[in-house]
């Protein structure tokens, strides 16, 4: 989607214009740039989990104005293959719905997949500054050029003199009329490569057309081999050290005691330098044993509710204090609308806290806790790259996993509860369908054991694992490392993202390069 150049509306204010790579906590604002840009247009604006897409999927790619600390423009784009992105195509198509999912690390083009200005302060050349900028990045990756489909905002209003679209541009080529936005394009030396209809339908001005455009780079001749450059990301390590923890539901007589077999697990998986430690679904509920009765699932939410403080408080401490990212399984919480949901709250050993609400609660969910689904999921950054977290019955459905996947994650957090070997092999055989669909890292950690005077929570069976895709590059079973059932203990594997990027773009099978994004997406409609 290219915007509109317009005059500015609102006297400069003192201060510098600068161009940097956008950066999650861009995120918000880009939103609102964005909605600010297309009003009016009828044209889709990306969603703060799309533009997170965009970030994670190619953080280099990815420009934005800020002018007296505020971000007044923004410039997207990823590396594709010539053989795709040379070919007609649409917006959704090409761009996975506005995530920049296509990118191809390997990919010899930039495909620019938005330019856009703040209407405010449209005149200050900032549409310029960003193409120079993208062209800056082309040259320094080495690639062969830049491809997108430009918008024809003025179409419309002489479809009636110029019904065939391909004369209309033409005459633009020719300088006998003028298009604001192609006209510009051509002045930054840009080449017309042809016209595609139904590029981005909803774009009525251009009466859904996108003019196909290309810049060469003058740097790198047309049939020599690109030479490979560093990717300068530099937010995920080479390796990254996972463990799961199958924990065992038992009584306990206090708070403390219970901190303190969490402690246990945590301090041993740091000892192992450790970047995750997983927790299981539900495991807060042991707390409940402390009580030493039979409690309504009304009374057992309300006592759970008055540790969640304690809780969140002593994990964050743990992460701080062993260097580690716990995800710490899930927690029935009492929301401050009078709702419950079962939320699992990630500790970064940054002293940060994230929340993740299950989606899907299951039957047993709502008839013992009245548990209710959330409606986010987002991608969670850390400093081993953006990880999501999907609670048991979540992993079930293929759309949530893809979601994540479009935001750049490689690897999926799976805590599960299942009371039989039927409920966890729903769970298991999900998550590895999860892993290789969409070509990422699938860990799950499960209780056993048992809490009998804990209503829903009689007896409980679990294997768990880390999972992987099934390829070469894998383990040879997809099964990075497991456990034995239904004993208490752990399992750690080294997960290497270098790998799922191989895989994902000159694997046996490439799933997520070969969606039919024309045919099929994900569009999601929660927060």
């Amino acid at each position: 989607m290219k915007s509109t150049p317009s005059k500015s509306t609102i006297n400069k204010k003192s201060g510098r214009l600068t161009i940097r790579n956008a950066t999650l906590k861009d995120v918000p604002a880009l939103a609102e740039l964005v909605v600010r840009v297309y009003q009016g247009t009828n044209i889709p604006v990306y969603s703060e989990a799309a533009l997170t897409g965009q970030i994670n999927n190619f953080p280099e790619g990815q420009l934005v104005a800020v002018y007296d600390q505020e971000v007044v423009g923004y410039c997207a784009g990823f590396r594709i293959s010539g053989k795709i992105a040379l070919k007609s195509h649409t917006w959704i198509e090409i761009t996975g719905n506005g995530f920049a999912s296509r990118h191809n690390p390997d990919g010899e083009y930039l495909y620019g997949m938005e330019v856009c200005v703040d209407p405010r302060f449209r005149g200050y050349r900032i549409g310029q500054r960003l193409y120079i900028a993208r062209k800056q990045l082309c040259q320094e990756f080495g690639l062969k050029g830049i491809i997108f489909a430009g918008r024809l905002p003025s179409y419309v209003k002489k479809a009636k003199r110029y019904p065939d679209v391909e004369d209309y541009v033409q005459q633009i080529l020719q300088k006998k009329l003028n298009d604001q936005v192609l006209s510009f394009q051509l002045h930054n030396n840009f080449e017309v490569l042809g016209v595609i209809k139904n590029y981005l339908p909803e774009d009525r001005a251009s009466m859904g057309y996108g003019v196909h455009l290309i810049w060469r780079n003058p740097s790198v001749p047309e049939e020599s081999e690109i030479k490979r450059h560093k990717n300068f990301g530099g937010r995920v390590q080479e390796t990254i050290r996972v463990g799961t923890v199958q924990y065992m539901m038992r009584k306990v007589n206090s708070f403390e005691e219970f901190i303190s077999f969490v402690e246990y697990f945590v301090d041993v998986i740091a000892d192992y330098n450790g970047d995750f430690v997983l927790f299981p679904e539900m495991f807060t509920l042991q707390l409940l044993s402390i009580e030493d009765q039979h409690l309504s699932p009304a009374e057992s939410i309300e006592a759970l509710t008055k540790y969640t403080d304690r809780f969140t408080r002593a994990m964050r401490d743990m992460a701080l204090r062993y260097n580690i990212n716990i995800i710490g399984g899930s927690h029935p919480t009492h929301m401050p609308s009078g709702r419950v949901e079962n939320i699992s709250y990630i500790f970064l050993r940054d002293g940060s806290i994230h929340k993740q609400p299950k989606i899907h609660p299951t039957p047993d969910e709502v008839y013992w806790w009245n548990v209710e689904g959330g409606d986010t999921l987002n991608a969670i950054e850390t400093d081993c790259g953006p990880i999501g977290v999907l609670i048991c019955y979540d992993a079930e459905f293929p759309e949530l996993s893809r979601h994540l996947a479009d935001q750049g994650v490689y690897i999926i957090f799976v805590p599960f509860c299942t009371a039989v070997r039927q409920g966890y092999l729903r769970v298991r055989y999900c998550s590895q369908s999860r892993a290789v669909e969409n070509q990422v890292y699938v860990v799950m950690s499960g209780n056993v054991g048992n809490l009998p005077n804990v209503a829903n929570m009689d007896v409980q069976y679990a294997q768990s694992c880390i999972l992987t895709p099934c390829d070469f590059p894998f383990d040879r079973d997809g099964i990075a490392a497991d456990t034995t059932p239904n004993v208490e203990t752990i399992a750690i594997a080294d997960l290497r993202p270098d790998s799922l990027r191989t895989a994902r773009n000159a694997g046996t099978v490439q799933n997520l390069k070969d969606r039919r994004h024309d045919l099929y997406s994900v569009h999601w409609r929660g927060k």
